[in-house]
């Protein structure tokens, strides 16, 4: 291998003496035995992260992939099996401020260049999967790329660096061109599901935007399908189509004629539902026309029969709603809006009363302050939450539960949203109002601003405006129901789920797993009683009333147990090739996920409404470790096929469960089946 360097490189540092230590700290953990090369690691990552801040630091520890993965440099950490990496991950790795987790990352990011390049023939990870992972590497770290330094890159001081260089270095030997077409591609994966945040998605836009618009970055002919989603945001209709900025083109509209309104309210609503993101000049428009032309209302926001006549009967609620919550800043409330008069849940006689108390809330100061520090100073931070209301009542699939271990509240709030809206309106009033939630357990009052502490130790900012105020509050509950069943034998779920999301969570209970010891209790009679109640072929074919809370075992791409993890099943139906699915809602901010064994979570193309996830029912059912059902409707135990059931078993056996069986299971062989 060679140790050449370009000629112009700084004097500051003797690169040969520095190249020729990192290769006696490779020499010195190769000759090393296992247990003691953790101990010989500080000092080889601290020399490549020397080698790495030189320009041509990248090249040197490129050639050395090969040799520092066979040392053992990855030896009890998950970059030892490449396979599993996933590229999503890396802005933490590469933005962290801990050295070596940076330095680790680097290397293993030049070590797929290696194989993609075929200098390194590698046993698990061929050079075109190498290619792709990079891609999608270089797809979700385009700041770092483009050098759009933000506040994480400025804490990092000389890291940011090594992953700034080593991103460049990779997109030089990949291609530009294949970053923005993968990019723009996960965007539009995002965009399927429709989330209430969308903030992300907006900033890769702008990125997007930026390099195309600099004659400094050549893209090649990438990124041609970027001209919807940069027109989404930037200029949906033709007044607004050279990004003129709102105050120009609010005096641009007071010059247009009947007709042109029109054309401008029909691109608006056209833009906003093939992508569901919203430009700010929709705000614009909508206040526009609500003071001077409201009869092209109903085309801006692109209803349908039916929202035009919930509009109608509720006129004056919607103006409010648009007077006191879309502003540019707040566009994406639009959204919410059209979607809301869609669902028709203005019908239901306490929603409307319930937004018109909304619109006059006075916030307590606490709520105010998480939304000033989440949203800024302007709007104001009701106008904030008006935009969330909106939005979570037009969008109940689209909530996240962002960083946080909250997906029991996710769900809880996005099965109000959806099953009970004039529920989830009172808990926002008591939360942004009050600062206190109270929910009855068992006919005693659990209060939020008496508990002892929620699952989450801080509840981050990363949320929608109503999960920011509304989250902490049903964290503390959540946790308290927990300690009030701590003595109760069995799964606190048992208890706590039907009395926190409500009377429409069934009261019968069904666990597959031993809570004292962890091990598997009755799987096949668990799947048996799983079919009879939701699989239409099974149940009568009684299609599901009402949502209902579920656990699911989520496993990472290999198949290895991750953690327990709160869904709701939603539906359960043939899709359009015919096969049986489960349909279903995942709180997780992308939905798309690789459960490892063949399961992969779809979210579009398989018959799913916006916001679901969904999967075959035999590759659900492997996954479920809890559900709920009613049991004065319980049927008998389905009459599933042996070969059926043994095929769900075995995929239980080889995933999550493998280390999970009972003592008298372990004798037999576990079942085989796809």
């Amino acid at each position: 291998m060679s140790d050449h360097h370009s000629a112009g490189e700084s004097p500051a540092v003797n690169l040969d003496k520095l190249v020729q230590r990192l290769d006696d700290a490779i020499e010195s953990l190769e000759q090393s035995r296992p247990f003691a090369k953790a101990g010989k690691l500080p000092r080889l990552l601290d020399i490549a992260r020397r080698v790495l801040l030189q320009p041509d630091g990248c090249r040197i520890i490129e050639e050395r992939s090969e040799r520092l993965e066979n040392a053992g440099l990855y030896q009890g950490t998950d970059w030892a099996n490449p396979k599993i990496l996933l590229p999503s991950l890396t802005p933490q790795s590469l933005g962290s401020t801990n050295a070596d987790t940076v330095v680790i990352e680097v290397i293993s990011e030049l070590r797929f260049l290696a194989i993609a390049r075929e200098l390194y023939l590698h046993p698990t990870v061929s050079a075109e999967q190498a290619r792709h992972h990079l891609t999608q590497v270089l797809a979700v770290n385009l700041g770092l790329l483009f050098g759009l330094m933000g506040e994480a890159e400025r804490k990092q001081g000389r890291l940011a660096v090594v992953s700034q260089s080593a991103v460049q270095y990779l997109a030089e030997h990949i291609g530009y061109e294949h970053v923005l077409d993968s990019l723009i591609e996960e965007i539009w994966r995002i965009l399927q599901q429709r989330p209430i945040q969308v903030e992300d998605v907006r900033r890769m836009i702008t990125q997007i935007a930026l390099c195309r618009a600099d004659p400094d970055v050549d893209l090649g002919g990438a990124g041609r399908g970027a001209d919807r989603l940069i027109s989404s945001l930037y200029g949906p209709t033709r007044a607004s189509s050279e990004d003129p900025g709102t105050v120009v083109y609010e005096q641009r509209l007071a010059t247009l004629d009947a007709q042109a309104l029109q054309n401008e309210a029909t691109g608006f609503a056209r833009s906003m539902h093939d992508t569901g993101l919203v430009s700010p000049y929709h705000a614009t428009f909508l206040r526009f026309a609500l003071e001077h032309q409201t009869s092209v209302l109903p085309e801006a926001l692109g209803l349908s029969s039916t929202g035009k006549d919930c509009l109608i009967c509720y006129q004056e609620l919607v103006y409010a709603l648009i007077r006191d919550g879309v502003f540019p800043e707040t566009a994406q409330g639009i959204y919410g809006l059209a979607l809301m008069l869609e669902r028709g849940i203005l019908y239901q006689p306490p929603v409307a009363p319930g937004l018109w108390r909304q619109l006059n809330l006075t916030l307590c100061e606490p709520a105010k302050e998480r939304l000033q520090l989440a949203f800024g100073y302007q709007p104001a931070p009701s106008v904030w939450l008006i935009q969330g209301v909106l939005n979570m009542l037009g969008q109940p699939l689209g909530v996240g539960q962002g960083n946080n271990p909250t997906c029991q509240s996710a769900r809880a709030l996005s099965m109000w949203a959806y099953n009970d809206p004039d529920y989830l309106l009172q808990m926002v009033a008591w939360a942004a109002r009050d600062n206190e939630v109270i929910i009855h357990f068992e006919g005693r009052p659990v209060s939020s601003a008496h508990s002892l502490g929620g699952v989450a130790s801080e509840v981050t900012l990363d949320l929608d405006p109503v999960s920011l105020i509304v989250v902490p509050h049903l964290d503390r509950i959540y946790a308290e129901m927990g300690r009030m069943v701590a003595d109760r034998q069995g799964d606190p779920h048992q208890w706590v789920n039907p009395e926190f999301h409500g009377w429409a969570s069934g009261r019968g209970f069904a666990i597959n797993v031993d809570v004292a010891t962890g091990k598997l209790h009755d799987l096949e009679g668990f799947i048996r009683h799983f079919y009879a109640s939701y699989h239409p072929f099974y149940n009568g074919n009684q299609p599901l009333v009402h949502p209902q809370p579920a656990g699911v075992a989520v496993t990472d791409r290999a198949a290895r147990f991750v953690g327990w993890h709160a869904i709701t099943i939603l539906r359960v139906a043939l899709d359009p090739e015919g096969e049986m699915r489960v349909y279903f809602f995942n709180p997780n901010n992308d939905s798309g996920q690789h459960w490892g064994n063949d399961v992969e979570v779809s979210t579009a193309g398989h018959g799913e409404h916006f916001g679901e996830s969904s999967l075959p029912f035999e590759q659900f059912t492997s996954r479920l470790y809890i559900f709920h059902y009613d049991p004065l409707e319980r049927g008998e135990p389905a009459n599933v096929t042996d070969e059926e059931l043994q095929r769900v078993v075995g995929r239980v056996y080889r995933t999550w469960g493998a280390d999970r069986l009972p003592s008298e299971e372990l004798q037999a062989e576990p079942p085989r089946g796809s």
